[in-house]
């Protein structure tokens, strides 16, 4: 499996991040000039973003949550050479469905399809240290 094969899913996700990222900093530069949110607040740790600051800041912080596990399994199987054409397709799917969910979290934010988006990559993730964990343990009997 090539590097780079193995390492555009992950391209991916971090362009996502960036782009929350950049989503929510936009969002409360607009809230400041606007005057929802006021520099004392912010600086204080108190205060209450607009509904679409929040959402975007939300989405954001939400990407340093379960998505850490799939960089760290990327960074374990790949210099140990041990993610194959399976892994890369899962990470696909996971990505998908990590799109779908920051997708339906900065638009609708309804509730039930954000949570099954977000439960089917975290479903996915599950599979995947799984498949990693069997293919090492069973690697290192054989």
């Amino acid at each position: 499996m090539s590097v780079q094969m193995v390492l555009l899913p992950v391209f991916v996700l971090v362009a996502l991040t960036f782009a929350l990222f950049f989503g929510m900093a936009g969002n409360r530069m607009r809230a400041m000039k606007t005057g929802q949110a006021r520099p004392n607040d912010i600086v204080a740790g108190t205060v209450k973003w607009p509904a679409r600051a929040a959402q975007f800041g939300d989405c954001f912080r939400n990407q340093f949550e379960i998505p850490v596990l799939f960089y760290a399994l990327i960074a374990i199987g790949l210099p140990l050479r041990r993610i194959d054409l399976v892994l890369v397709l899962l990470s696909w799917v996971f990505v998908v469905a990590r799109l779908a969910h920051a997708g339906i979290f900065v638009t609708s934010n309804d509730l039930r399809p954000r949570a099954m988006a977000w439960f089917a990559s975290a479903l996915v993730l599950m599979a995947m240290w799984i498949y990693f964990a069997l293919k090492m343990l069973l690697a290192t009997v054989a």
